[in-house]
């Protein structure tokens, strides 16, 4: 409950709130594993190393979603100027872009925390028992989150905005190609033709003009 109010704020969506707080679960369990692996019970250690990983989870995320936003924002605009709807394909490109930018900061952070972290759970002085149940789960979780974090995190985005790209497309009008007159145009455009000729634009062509002769109420002269 406490991520969501955090992240709710900072997106305004709620789909992009709840892809981040996916990462939090997978990162547990990465936690869980190691835990278990090492024979290590559920313990108060253990539980404030398991809060320490939801939050670097959560930070991570929301850092990929920065980025694949950023990448997204500026393939929206891009195609704006085109004067196209985003495609599928437009939607990939800008995911592939945002996520490779990611995968430096996020192997920068693993390698930082795993290194602060190793000596603590190896150690065997004076606390080291106490010290090696909350580093546990913070080294687990870390190793599922990256999967999740470069993996999983642009997957779901990709999904998200696919499903949301069909549905504009079915509900909003087609786009005219820079340069074309809008129907407004075209329809002024045909009332100013018809006004040449004479007639009015809200009721179609002009009458037929009488023959001479016609207005005085005499028969025209047939022509020998």
């Amino acid at each position: 409950m406490c991520i969501r109010d955090r992240l709710y704020p900072n997106f305004r969506r709620i789909t992009e709130t709840l892809i981040v707080m996916l990462s939090v679960p997978f990162a547990l369990v990465g936690g869980i594993w190691l835990m278990w692996a090492l024979g290590y019970n559920l313990s108060v250690a253990a539980a404030i190393g398991f809060i320490a990983l939801a939050g670097v989870a959560a930070e991570t995320g929301v850092i990929m979603l920065i980025y694949l936003d950023h990448a997204w924002t500026a393939v929206q605009a891009k195609c704006a100027a085109e004067g196209r709807r985003p495609q599928p394909a437009d939607l990939y490109a800008a995911i592939m872009e945002g996520a490779v930018e990611r995968v430096r900061p996020k192997m920068m952070t693993v390698t930082a925390i795993m290194a602060g972290l190793l000596p603590i759970l190896w150690g065997t002085g004076t606390g080291s028992e106490v010290m090696s149940r909350i580093a546990a789960p913070m080294v687990g979780g870390m190793v599922s989150s990256t999967v999740l974090t470069l993996g999983v995190t642009p997957a779901l985005y990709a999904l998200v905005k696919e499903w949301q790209i069909r549905r504009s497309a079915k509900t909003a009008a087609p786009l005219l190609p820079p340069g074309s007159p809008g129907p407004a145009a075209s329809e002024a455009a045909g009332g100013e033709g018809f006004s040449r000729l004479g007639g009015d634009p809200g009721h179609g062509p002009p009458d037929p003009q009488p023959p001479p002769g016609a207005a005085a109420g005499r028969r025209p002269t047939p022509p020998r």
